[in-house]
């Protein structure tokens, strides 16, 4: 297949004749097309050859060139298909069918050539080939299936995954594997997280009631599956790529229409937008003062351009200033056939006059059926439907719509925005069955008063584009860019530009919502939060507790003052782990704070209350909560009364980092040599502050903590961060209070300590 051809593979149908049923193979496969199917093969084991050129000739007319089309086994048949002047791109052979070497020499190099690879042996043989010989290989089966009963042993997900990654050909290039075989809609997020090209069905959607619809659900989640990332916390996820969306259209210098327009709305909606020229403009919001156009040789080579490197996922037609540019355009796209193309015809001006001469407008007729939709103006929808003029009135707009859809093939936009009165309805018409058994979806709104309306014809056409390739459903698709361009026509006057008709504010929505700051990473925050307590981490250190904790001179009063109030602190902070956990928006950050309260009360509170008893069978000495570890607690239970589950565990952070942090220093003789001696009074509390297990449960805490704050808006993340910060200060306060409450200077006898810091919490 020639390299300049993009090829779609992630919703390829299969058809089976007996699962369509009455409604035919013609009829589910242009239905199939219609909900997001990107290539088709005819599959028909007991049907002649006869029956299947005839059927043949059908397709290629429901298909009208939109999707690849090609056979299962039969390479003669495509053979005189092509001869006969049908539009057939290809042969998928099996393992046991005419030789593939003899398939690309026969079809020659831009046809499609796909393979039935199901074992290591039959991958060997693949890379025995000539490079480029085959195009994909189809693997399978997922699962057992009733529509191919001798198909071998069923692979799963993880079968699938083993062959795909060993498929190479001779020149060591990865061969793009389609999962065939009992494939679910809920196999599309892991298919493609594990490399899958796409999948093959056949029953889900050649027997499904509304073969469009379950077509349009494979394709919605083929687009919009996304995976954990295993390595990081469930805050970094693999979201799909956006949908790579070409304008074709021209240049307009003040950024309110045209490609500017184009390529602000592809990437307002979520996609990622390229342009190629066909006119140079002078303009302004005031009106246009000169075109240039280009070569036609110089738009093939931007489209080619782009088409040799970059898989384009859908097309938006803006001008196209004479016939020349039409017919390069459809050319091109006859030949790279991008999954989806949408058509906003630039033909008609504001005032009603013709931008096209006779040749240009017959030209575009021609073009017309390439495309899937087609979004006029009103003028517009006269021209192209045929009419004596305009519509005056809604009820003749859509009738207008209806003929051209209709007559066409390919669904209309019929738009009601140059309408008189106080509504402005848009209509997405779909008359490719006929005009009586057109349907229409009505999208009503008011009128928006403004004069920021330059390029809203541009802009919805590219939304549109940009949507469907997202969501794989025309319906949808359109009803989201008509609420988004609704919005920026709302906010359009607030952006000052020009003294005329102004520009739509095609990010008012993205920036109010999203914020024009840039997101930090997890990592960047780390760092931040870390060093924005270095002052308070830096008191710690000099603190007299601290200091003689470490040289082993700290008084039995002292400590057990601490333990005391870390006991209290305890039971109420075990509450807040609870509450994390309640809180928690995933079954992991769930199941980590459970165990860390758990461990509050089991582990550190227990170990602090036999140490308090004195002795077995008595009970330890309550006393009074001191102020400091009052205010903490009402800390915690503030945060996350006020701030929900991101400020409260940025509140409960801190009894994990700055423990972590100082128990593996004590020991390390960041603070003198006494703590790692056996002799030292505290010894086994020391060793106990810098156990690996609460290493990891630190770190983990960390990332949960610091992936919610980088995915929160700015005003959460700031409230994340005073929380934490205070937490700190506390820390502060709580380890300076047992010296200030205790009038017992005698230094601890060798070994009488205990482990009292809540190190373990969470491990």
């Amino acid at each position: 297949m020639s390299a300049r051809r993009a090829l779609d593979l992630s919703l390829y149908l299969v058809t089976d004749a007996a699962l369509c049923g009455e409604r035919g193979v013609a009829a589910t496969v242009e239905a199939a097309v219609a909900g997001g199917a990107t290539i088709v093969q005819l599959r028909d084991k007991h049907a002649s050859d006869e029956e299947l050129l005839a059927l043949l000739g059908r397709l290629d007319e429901a298909i009208a060139g939109r999707v690849p089309l090609v056979v299962n086994d039969r390479l003669e048949l495509v053979l005189r298909a092509r001869a006969a002047g049908l539009r057939v791109d290809g042969v998928h052979l099996g393992q046991g069918d005419a030789a593939v070497l003899r398939a690309r020499a026969e079809l020659g190099p831009d046809a499609i050539v796909g393979l039935t690879a199901n074992t290591p042996a039959h991958l060997a043989a693949v890379a025995a080939l000539p490079a480029g010989t085959v195009d994909y290989l189809g693997v399978g089966v997922l699962r057992p299936t009733s529509t191919k009963p001798d198909h071998p042993p069923a692979l799963g997900i993880a079968g699938f995954a083993g062959l795909q990654a060993a498929a190479r050909d001779a020149a060591g290039a990865p061969v793009p594997c389609v999962a065939i075989g009992g494939v679910r809609v809920e196999d599309a997020a892991p298919l493609r997280a594990v490399g899958a090209a796409g999948l093959a069905i056949v029953s889900a959607i050649c027997a499904a009631p509304d073969a469009r619809r379950a077509a349009a659900d494979f394709a919605a989640a083929w687009r919009d599956g996304a995976t954990p990332h295993a390595a990081h916390g469930p805050h970094d996820v693999r979201r799909p790529s956006p949908p790579r969306v070409l304008s074709i259209a021209g240049s307009d210098p003040s950024g309110g229409a045209g490609i500017q327009a184009d390529l602000k709305s592809i990437a307002a909606v979520g996609g990622y937008g390229m342009a190629a020229i066909t006119a140079l403009t002078a303009q302004n919001t005031r009106g246009v003062r000169s075109v240039h156009v280009p070569p036609a040789a110089s738009l093939l080579a931007q489209l080619d351009a782009l088409s040799d490197d970059i898989d384009v996922d859908a097309v938006k037609l803006g001008m196209l200033a004479n016939a020349e540019l039409i017919r390069t355009v459809a050319e091109w796209l006859d030949r790279v056939r991008p999954p989806l193309v949408v058509l906003d015809p630039v033909m008609v001006s504001t005032s009603g006059d013709r931008l096209l001469d006779p040749e240009a407008e017959a030209a575009l007729r021609e073009l017309l059926p390439l495309a899937d939709l087609v979004t006029p103006n009103l003028a517009e929808l006269a021209v192209l439907a045929g009419a004596d003029g305009p519509a005056a009135d809604w009820p003749s707009a859509l009738e207008q719509a209806t003929a051209l859809s209709a007559r066409t093939g390919v669904l209309v936009l019929a738009k009601g925005g140059h309408l008189g009165g106080a509504d402005a309805p848009d209509a997405l018409v779909d008359a490719r069955a006929g005009a009586a058994l057109a349907e229409i979806v009505e999208f009503s709104g008011e009128r928006i008063a403004t004069r920021a309306t330059h390029g809203t014809g541009c802009s919805l056409s590219s939304a549109i584009a940009t949507l469907r390739a997202r969501h794989g459903a025309w319906e949808p698709a359109v009803a989201e860019a008509r609420r988004w361009l609704r919005e920026s026509l709302r906010h359009g006057e607030s952006v000052a530009v020009g003294g005329g008709h102004g520009p739509v504010h095609h990010f008012a929505g993205l920036w109010s919502r999203g914020g024009l700051d840039t997101a930090p990473t997890p990592a960047e925050l780390e760092t931040e939060w870390w060093a924005g307590i270095a002052e308070l981490r830096r008191s710690i250190d000099e603190l007299p507790f601290i200091r003689r904790l470490a040289d082993g001179s700290l008084p039995r009063a002292a400590f057990g003052e601490y333990l005391a109030q870390d006991a209290h602190y305890l039971r109420e902070y075990a509450r807040a782990l609870a509450e994390a956990a309640r809180l928690a928006p995933d079954a992991s950050a769930q199941a980590f704070w459970a165990a860390g309260s758990r461990e509050c009360l089991t582990g550190e509170l227990a170990r602090h209350e036999r140490d308090l008893a004195g002795g077995p069978g008595t009970a330890p000495t309550l006393v009074e909560p001191n102020a400091v570890n009052l205010g903490y607690l009402d800390h915690l239970l503030a945060s996350g009364a006020r701030g929900g589950y991101p400020e409260l565990v940025a509140a409960v952070l801190p009894c994990y980092w700055i423990y972590d942090d100082l128990g593996r220093r004590l020991l390390a003789g960041a603070f003198g040599p006494e703590p790692g001696s056996p002799e030292h009074p505290y010894a086994d509390w020391l060793a106990m502050y810098a156990e690996p297990s609460f290493a990891v449960s630190t770190r983990r805490a960390i990332e949960l903590v610091t992936g919610v704050a980088a995915a929160a808006t700015p005003e959460v993340r700031e409230r994340m961060r005073r929380a934490f910060r205070r937490s700190a200060e506390f820390e502060l306060a709580f380890f300076a209070a047992p010296l200030e409450a205790s009038s017992d200077d005698a230094p601890a006898p060798p070994g009488c300590g205990t482990r009292g810091l809540s190190a373990t919490i969470g491990a």
